[in-house]
């Protein structure tokens, strides 16, 4: 199974008011990118994960929401997905999260 161009286009076109987004297929599935990092996943069964650490953790996790495999990656909650602001919020925060994170290598 991979994931479908057609939800990875929807996914942009959610955050595209908001921030310019590229993707890449990539094992099934699709990389996100903004600003020059990677900041989410669409895995090959359609489900949107954003990148996380210390900064932003707690609120998927209290959420509920799962982590991708051993990845810093969590699952987006369809109800922020339906909420375009939200949305946009957690993929900011998601690209800072790249960002810090290619700083220190």
């Amino acid at each position: 199974m991979s994931a479908s161009k057609a939800y990875c286009d929807a996914v942009k076109a959610q955050l595209s008011p908001f921030m310019p987004v590229t993707s890449r297929a990539m094992f099934g599935g699709y990389g996100l990118y903004s600003d020059g990092v990677i900041f989410a996943l669409i895995t090959s069964d359609d489900v949107l994960h954003f990148k996380v650490d210390d900064s932003n953790r707690a609120l998927y996790e209290d959420a509920g929401m799962q982590q991708f495999h051993n990845m810093p990656y969590y699952r987006v909650a369809s109800d922020w997905y339906d909420n375009p602001e939200k949305l946009y919020e957690l993929a900011r925060q998601s690209v800072a999260v790249s960002k810090r994170g290619k700083k220190k290598k």
